[in-house]
């Protein structure tokens, strides 16, 4: 009995101070991942006030944290969108991955952490925060902008290739060899293939089966087909995130509509959990020894996130200005880095790989809004200085596109 009073006391201050957090952050317009993770390393070991009871009962919550997250990104898309997007847009799928996901790969080897750890630091830093970056878009007024299309595509496909990538990572981690990886791999694709054809050829009949005008009977049977699904996902080592985000791509329309609506408190709650359990399992005393190598590879894949945008906006025919802002947009990393780390950090791969996530991803989901106001300002700033330094000099070379645009483009 003691111990299940110490166990709610634990857990309510911890939902009770994130809700105290989340309203901080929501006030100065800022993400709450980094406040969650911070809490975490305040409640975790070697942390100001470390949790005892309540601490499996936690990790539970934050495996359905990750669930919901997978979840909610399928019902943002149809089946249709996706194979729409990935026709369109793969060759700024395949940029983003060579710029963003080799520097994460590089620094592990450098570091000298081995191949699995470099498959899961490239995943950290190539997957961009799709909750961040909208709500900046959102805060800058910028949904509208003609750049954004590119900005939502580069995302939409990072999240299709999480469908391929985490089985992978699902597999190197629990040390599986050349063919139960390549078992794992072929049943994941295989089942995402197979969802990707039912939903788009039966789409309806399958929200029609688990529509209902009940909003109390359609959260049940979403979240309970959900958690089924995740969990025979993981009995065949697949990923229980993989497993949610194929649900999530299954259901449309009006269904998705209304799941998302009834799930989105439900996710906020126990994403904010996860945050919190990754920070209980990181010793805060062992990020001061990975924060240089934390802060160069983030300057490196800001600077590679912005260069990807700018192509992909370039290939789409956007303006100059547009392009800048599109890079600066991609620059924050949250979630789903913080998810990818956690897979390494629960099967003990490499003890320093947790707190380089935490300081990595707390850097950018920090910077992450900095860049994308004020990217295209600064890049504007230093053409339209370039441009009067060669005039000045005497210099007769025509301008360049960039110059050309400098005080002529609008919203672009």
């Amino acid at each position: 009995m003691h111990s299940s009073a110490v166990l709610l006391i634990e857990f309510g201050s911890i939902i009770l101070g994130l809700g105290l957090l989340g309203r901080f952050a929501a006030r100065f317009r800022l993400s709450p991942i980094p406040l969650y993770l911070l809490a975490g390393l305040a409640f975790g070991e070697g942390g100001l006030l470390p949790l005892g009871a309540s601490e499996e009962f936690i990790a539970t919550g934050a495996e359905i944290g990750v669930i919901l997250l997978l979840l909610m990104l399928g019902l943002e898309y149809t089946a249709g969108d996706l194979v729409t997007n990935l026709k369109a847009h793969y060759p700024s799928g395949l940029v983003d991955c060579a710029l963003n996901a080799v520097p994460g790969a590089v620094a592990a080897l450098l570091l000298g952490w081995g191949p699995v750890a470099a498959v899961v630091l490239a995943g950290v830093t190539w997957i961009s925060s799709s909750g961040v970056i909208a709500k900046v878009l959102g805060d800058l007024g910028r949904v509208g902008n003609r750049e954004t299309p590119v900005i939502l595509s580069v995302l939409v496909l990072e999240d299709l290739a999480m469908a391929v990538y985490l089985p992978i990572v699902t597999a190197l981690v629990a040390g599986a060899g050349l063919l139960a990886g390549s078992v794992t791999l072929a049943i994941a694709l295989g089942a995402a293939g197979l969802v990707l054809f039912l939903a788009v050829r039966y789409g309806r009949v399958i929200s029609r089966f688990v529509s209902n005008d009940d909003p109390e009977k359609l959260l049940l049977v979403v979240l309970g087909l959900t958690i089924l699904v995740a969990g025979i996902a993981q009995q065949l080592q697949v990923s229980a995130a993989v497993g949610a985000f194929l649900v999530g791509i299954a259901l449309s329309g009006e269904v998705a509509e209304g799941a998302h609506t009834l799930l989105s408190p439900l996710r906020d709650l126990f994403a904010a959990v996860f945050f919190v359990f990754f920070g209980l399992h990181t010793d805060p005393a062992s990020i001061p020894p990975v924060l240089l190598p934390a802060l160069a590879l983030a300057v490196v894949t800001a600077v590679t996130k912005i260069a990807t945008g700018y192509w992909a906006a370039r290939r789409a025919g956007i303006s100059v200005r547009g392009r800048w802002r599109a890079g600066g947009a991609l620059v924050a990393r949250g979630e789903f880095s913080i998810v990818i780390a956690g897979l390494a950090v629960a099967a003990g791969i490499e003890p320093s790989l947790g707190p380089l996530a935490t300081a990595y991803v707390l850097i950018l989901v920090v910077v992450g809004p900095l860049t994308a106001r004020y990217t295209e300002p600064l890049a504007a700033r230093w053409t339209r200085r370039s441009a009067l330094r060669r005039e000045a000099d005497g210099g007769t070379r025509p301008r360049t596109e960039a110059e050309a645009s400098v005080g002529t483009e609008g919203r672009g």
